[in-house]
């Protein structure tokens, strides 16, 4: 792996714009949100998704899977998603409970089996597809909490984020033709 960026402190997040927040999702409960994204294909596997007026997010494929190595694969988004979601409900949580945090790293490995190849290889219909499991390893550093806190602190994460939820759930998906 590259070089690791490990902030000297964590930044805290707005406490009070946190509780406004669960005021407004215990207000409304049923509340939905659409989230968009465009990905647009550039050649060889790279594709460059649009989210909001940001700038686009890169994805790739590694040579082995014939993409050029410039970005992660849609299945490293996914599972750098998954992190990034339970490194979000971890401090939300910290800072709800009171809890200060001076370190939060989360290290993910996702195990799949690529063999379809998108479809072009083993097509077996009984094959599972996707990631079939995940480890999350978290290193939370809150002197003077104690260890069973961080564990449940952990275990309240993973339950309540979007992202793990949809890993751990069946979505239902659809698809058209529209030009």
């Amino acid at each position: 792996m590259s070089e690791v960026y490990i902030p000297s402190c964590i930044r805290p997040i707005d406490n009070d714009g946190l509780n406004k927040l669960a005021e407004a999702g215990k207000a409304a409960p049923d509340t939905i949100k659409t989230l968009k994204s465009k990905t647009v294909l550039e050649g060889q596997f790279k594709n460059l998704n649009y989210i909001r007026d940001l700038d686009p997010v890169v994805v790739d494929e590694p040579p082995v899977l014939l993409g050029e190595d410039t970005a992660p694969n849609p299945s490293e988004m996914a599972l750098l998603s998954l992190g990034s979601c339970l490194s979000v409900g971890v401090q939300a949580n910290a800072t709800a409970r009171g809890i200060s945090l001076t370190k939060l790293e989360i290290e993910l490995e996702g195990d799949i089996n690529i063999t379809a190849v998108w479809g072009t290889g083993d097509v077996d219909p009984n094959k599972k597809l996707g990631v079939t499991e995940v480890r999350a390893m978290f290193t939370i550093e809150s002197p003077g909490t104690p260890k069973e806190d961080l564990e449940a602190l952990v275990a309240h994460a993973i339950k309540w984020s979007p992202v793990a939820n949809t890993y751990m759930n069946a979505v239902d998906l659809s698809g058209k033709l529209v030009g």
